[in-house]
């Protein structure tokens, strides 16, 4: 491997927990440099490492190939345009953008300089959904009817140090986790034809949009995506129901908990759930019952850097293409409308 000079932008939670050491596991990547303005904190978790305070040392860089945008969402944007306009490969942080037509524009621009573009949609490596595309793949319940999605959480405080919890633009919890879920969506079933959502802020100090139910509607198909900062006792992440039978998912994937822990990614066991996760299956294939639980596909977390690595060196075809995260931008946009408007938005082809 001939290895990608890497920069990151920010060296917050998701440079300290997601892609430091996706990176610094990769022999496809050098992370070379990082951009922290108070800290160097990176520096002292990686030595090899250089600390800059200010940006522009990184676009001008001709050594860095790759820049991870991964700084507050209403940033994105503009660091993109930047780090493309630079000659840069670039990663950008999920949400893509703030709007769609944000996105749009920075997939034009990558495509005049030749750049690779591509967003941070790590979850789509998460086991418990790689076991829900083997599940609807394998058609194993059946044709589908109801797809339920959920990424809960119990946090009743505020914090308020957090810009994710200011009233800014591109904060609140759809930005947030219903990115992730909603890409995940449009992976299994693509766009709807409706969206109909309800957002709001549940917690009594809130600010910004804490919880929201979004109905998808498809031809023959309906898909409820839900989130909520205040769910004490977790349910199913994932419920399917087919006219053959139902796959109901519970527990999250244990990726970012052992990063956290400071775990390796790619060492022996990594992305392995406990059997008490494994999702219950009951349906008939073929004239059989089969009622049982299947074993959670490990989670894979280093196979989105491994597709940047092959997209940029070996020129392949990226699994995260920007136009599917745009896409994610405007189910989001719809959503916003919707719960304006009280009512079901149909969407554009």
């Amino acid at each position: 491997m001939t290895p990608i000079q890497t920069a990151l932008l920010s060296f917050g939670m998701s440079g300290e927990v997601f892609h430091g050491p996706l990176l610094m596991n990769h022999p496809g990547f050098i992370l070379s440099h990082v951009h922290e303005r108070k800290s160097t904190h990176a520096a002292r978790k990686y030595p090899s490492v250089k600390v800059v305070s200010n940006r522009e040392e990184i676009f001008k860089n001709p050594e860095i190939e790759l820049v991870i945008v991964n700084t507050p969402n209403n940033t994105h944007f503009a660091f993109a345009t930047e780090a493309l306009s630079a000659g840069k490969h670039v990663v950008v942080e999920k949400p893509f953008t703030v709007t769609a037509r944000e996105a749009d524009q920075l997939i034009a621009l990558a495509k005049e300089k030749n750049k690779i573009l591509t967003v941070f949609q790590n979850r789509r490596w998460d086991g418990d959904f790689l076991t829900v595309r083997k599940v609807v793949a394998g058609n194993l319940l059946g044709k589908l009817v109801e797809a339920e999605v959920h990424y809960d959480r119990y946090r009743a405080g505020v914090d308020d140090s957090s810009w994710k919890e200011k009233a800014i633009e591109g904060s609140g919890v759809i930005f947030n986790l219903g990115s992730h879920m909603l890409d995940q969506v449009l992976v299994l079933f693509g766009m709807p034809d409706e969206v109909d959502a309800r957002m709001g802020i549940q917690r009594p100090d809130g600010k910004v949009e804490d919880y929201y139910d979004i109905r998808l509607t498809y031809p023959d198909l309906n898909v409820i995506v839900k989130s909520s900062y205040l769910v004490r006792e977790q349910g199913p992440r994932y419920i399917l129901h087919g006219v053959n039978g139902s796959f109901i998912k519970y527990g999250l994937d244990p990726q970012e908990d052992a990063l956290k822990a400071g775990g390796i990614p790619g060492t022996s066991g990594w992305g392995e759930e406990p059997s008490r996760w494994w999702g219950r299956l009951n349906t008939t294939i073929n004239g059989v019952h089969i009622e049982g639980s299947i074993e959670t596909v490990p989670g894979n977390y280093p196979a989105f850097y491994q597709q940047v690595y092959e997209a940029i060196r070996e020129g392949k075809p990226l699994l995260v293409k920007p136009e599917e995260s745009r896409d994610g931008l405007r189910l989001i946009e719809a959503c916003f409308e919707s719960n304006v408007q009280r009512r079901a938005i149909k969407l554009k082809s």
